[in-house]
């Protein structure tokens, strides 16, 4: 019994050690070495490249004047078209004129009179001033008749003034258009009584021809955004940094803008600071309160390396690294430097130079070491490398 087992068991040992048919070669000692496993590979290049940055953002309008009355009175009539465009001094809304005629035309009353007390006056100053060289009038006659002709005059400058004032007033009845701009709903009807003291609202005009876009991005981007600037790093457009501005929907907005920076504090409890755009807006799309991204040019990276992004991985550390095809074609492991993702590649900072062979297709299949074979990605199925623009 013992002997039939020990035969069972070589017999078991001498079949193991033949090839099974089929069983790939190389697999023990001697054998034949195994076939290499075939790769797809890209081949890395550098090339001029956009670095952009995308910022949350909100419009406003870039003059906004608030229409209020500057007079007391009843509102007769309102000459606007609610929503409607409006020019710099049209006419808006019509207070009751009516009180403040009248008062025009009793200061021009007054000043009438006050000229017509200079004339005699005068007239009296010229006589005492012969009589007085030949003693006819005493020196107190003739000093009261120049006090009075002075203070005719007075009278007049007083009137004068009066007058100026009544007609300001009857024109503040007329109320206009401070600017130029889309008027908004009317915040007063025909028949309210406005009062000069509360500064009684009526309207609100806002000028769009150009908007602003108010961001807020990190003080130590900010800052070394700023120093590019100094240095003529980034591209700008007519002395500005430019601005592409984009709407909810991806939509690109067609016409740029240009970057200015308006606060020069930083919010203490978030760390950010407030950047403001200015964007032309001719057709009037851009409308006030819209929620924006305003894409920025930081700058042009002249030898810019893209990877697509299934082609690196981390390892245990956390570190980017990616399989590069070395000498006689055998896989070598290279730890590499990112510096953002633009769309579905890594911008690499370090790690790879021109020409270097990278694998993206077959990476669960190779191993430091290994001798492959490589087959070159279409474009196709290659990320969009080549786009010259990148966000971060």
């Amino acid at each position: 019994m013992r002997f039939e087992l020990y035969l069972t068991i070589a017999i078991a040992l001498a079949a193991c050690g033949k090839d099974a048919p089929g069983a790939p070669a190389g697999g023990g000692p001697g054998g034949k070495p195994g076939k290499p496993v075939e790769v797809g590979i890209i081949t890395v290049k550098a090339e001029p490249l956009t670095l952009t940055k995308e910022l949350p953002g909100r419009t406003s309008a870039f003059r906004v004047a608030e229409v209020r009355a500057r007079v007391n009175g009843i509102v007769l009539k309102r000459l606007f078209a609610e929503g409607s465009d409006v020019k710099e001094g049209q006419a808006l809304f019509k207070i009751d004129p009516a009180p403040y005629q009248a008062a025009l035309e009793s200061a021009q009353a007054q000043l009438t009179r006050a000229e017509a007390n200079v004339e005699s006056a005068q007239s009296l100053a010229e006589r005492y001033t012969k009589l007085i060289e030949t003693n006819a009038v005493s020196r107190q006659e003739y000093d009261d008749a120049v006090a009075k002709m002075k203070s005719a005059k007075a009278d007049v400058a007083a009137a004068r003034a009066t007058v100026k004032s009544a007609r300001i007033n009857l024109d503040y009845t007329t109320v206009k258009a401070p600017i130029a701009g889309r008027i908004g709903r009317a915040d007063v009807t025909e028949g309210a009584y406005v009062q000069q003291t509360g500064a009684t609202l009526l309207a609100t005009v806002q000028q769009l021809d150009k908007v602003y876009v108010d961001m807020t991005w990190s003080s130590a981007e900010a800052l070394r955004m700023r120093r590019a600037l100094e240095a003529g790093e980034l591209q700008t457009v007519g002395g500005e940094a430019k601005v592409t501005i984009i709407f909810e929907d991806g939509r690109d907005y067609g016409t740029p803008g240009t970057l200015q920076f308006t606060d020069v504090s930083v919010d203490e409890t978030t760390g950010s600071l407030s950047l403001r755009a200015v964007v032309p807006n001719p057709k009037g799309e851009l409308l006030p309160g819209m929620f924006v991204r305003a894409r920025l040019d930081e700058g042009k990276h002249p030898n810019a390396i893209l990877v697509p992004q299934r082609a690196v991985t981390r390892d245990q550390t956390g570190r980017a690294v990616a399989m590069v095809i070395g000498k006689d074609n055998k896989v070598e492991r290279r730890q590499l430097v990112t510096d953002r993702a633009i769309r579905d590649n890594w911008l690499v900072s370090t790690g790879l130079a021109p020409g270097d062979r990278v694998i993206v297709e077959g990476l669960q299949k190779v191993r430091p070491g290994a001798e492959v074979t490589t087959v070159a990605v279409s474009p196709a199925k290659q990320a969009s490398v080549g786009s010259g623009s990148a966000t971060k």
